[in-house]
């Protein structure tokens, strides 16, 4: 199983970024059961949670980002996103996608996202 994200780049603030996490190898099966989850790590500090889409569909997302991000999934792509509105040079970060499939956890490379002022 493979985790493939993409979608970062370069915005001003207030703009908007969609990123995606595709999962090439993985059972269709699987990923629908799956835990899916967005994290990001800022230059010199920790990696940190975004958001998480549950196995029981509950999705949550770190404070900073609530009514900002939306976290998302097309279980016909094996693909979860997350789309970033109302973007802040706080969070510039190399975003990371994870799937947890109840026995194995898989990481994407990640995918920078810079926000200028």
């Amino acid at each position: 199983v493979q985790l493939q994200a993409s979608g970062g780049g370069s915005v001003q603030a207030g703009g908007s970024l969609k990123l995606s996490c595709k999962a090439s190898g993985m059972i269709w099966s699987v990923f629908t059961a799956s835990r899916l989850g967005w994290y990001r790590q800022a230059p010199g500090k920790q990696r940190e949670f975004v958001a998480e889409l549950t196995t029981s569909g509950t999705i949550n997302y770190q404070t900073s980002v609530k009514g900002r991000f939306i976290i998302s999934k097309d279980n016909s792509r094996k693909t979860v996103y997350l789309t970033m509105n109302s973007l802040e040079p706080e969070d510039t970060a190399v975003y990371y996608c994870n799937i947890e499939d109840g026995s194995r956890d898989y990481w994407g490379q990640g995918t920078l996202v810079t926000v200028s002022s």
